[in-house]
């Protein structure tokens, strides 16, 4: 009677095992030789979106930045600057989900931080924003916070937190001197409180800085007209407030 042969613990051919290793080490190298081609493809076509962008093109910006982000899928700046482009867009819920998507990625990440609180001000969710703004601030590293600040006070002014509000443009004055808007958030923060000449005060300041407008009051209350004809809402509201504090 023949004898049945055992499998287990049989050791297979020298040759065999050098070429399933040799299988398995080639295999790791096409896959990670392959991801660094979609690295620096994702990279390229991500410069390309930002060079667009630059430009003003948001159409070519915008499938440069798709090919980038299909090639490297968890690239946090690719997501953000999508999401920039979706908000010029007026598209706030794709953008929402992008800038989530990105501090979920990265906890710590404060300029995406910082965009979604923007789109929650434009979707009027100011208690969303302000924790938005306020996770921006938490990181001790952000390069812009004058930013953050700028946006938290304008929450906190729709939300009637007139002193945090306050806080937040002085916070970024103190970081960011030539920056004109917070003066412009300011303006209206004291006009609401009825601190009129610190309204004036400051809403000349701010008109002094302005790039747009270097000191001229007439071409800002002619800007201030030509918008109204079009802003409704809080704009509306802003506007005519601003026309008010010019004649302080």
């Amino acid at each position: 009677m023949a004898k049945s042969i055992k499998l287990e613990g049989m050791k297979p051919p020298k040759l065999l095992v050098l070429s399933l290793l040799s299988a398995a080490l080639l295999a790791t190298a096409c896959a990670s030789t392959s991801s660094r081609q979609e690295k620096r493809e994702s990279e390229f076509n991500y410069k390309m979106g930002l060079a667009y962008l630059s430009e003003g093109d948001r159409q070519k910006a915008f499938v440069h930045l798709q090919k980038a982000l299909q090639e490297d899928p968890s690239n946090k700046d690719v997501i953000n600057n999508l999401g920039l482009i979706y908000i010029s867009l007026d598209n706030l819920e794709e953008a929402k989900e992008l800038f989530q998507r990105a501090v979920s990625l990265d906890p710590a990440f404060s300029d995406a931080h910082n965009n979604l609180g923007t789109v929650y001000m434009r979707l009027g969710k100011w208690q969303e924003a302000i924790g938005s703004f306020r996770e921006a601030l938490a990181n001790p590293l952000y390069q812009a916070p004058e930013r953050a600040f700028y946006n938290l006070g304008t929450a906190y002014y729709r939300t009637g937190q007139f002193q945090p509000a306050i806080d937040a443009f002085k916070d970024a004055l103190r970081r960011a001197p030539l920056f004109p808007l917070p003066y412009y958030g300011l303006a209206l923060v004291y006009n609401k409180t009825e601190r009129y000449g610190d309204a004036a005060s400051v809403i000349a300041k701010a008109i002094e800085l302005d790039s747009s407008y270097r000191g001229d009051s007439r071409k800002f209350a002619e800007d201030l007209g030509e918008r109204l004809t079009t802003a409704k809402g809080i704009d509306e509201t802003d506007l005519r407030d601003y026309l008010e504090i010019l004649r302080y």
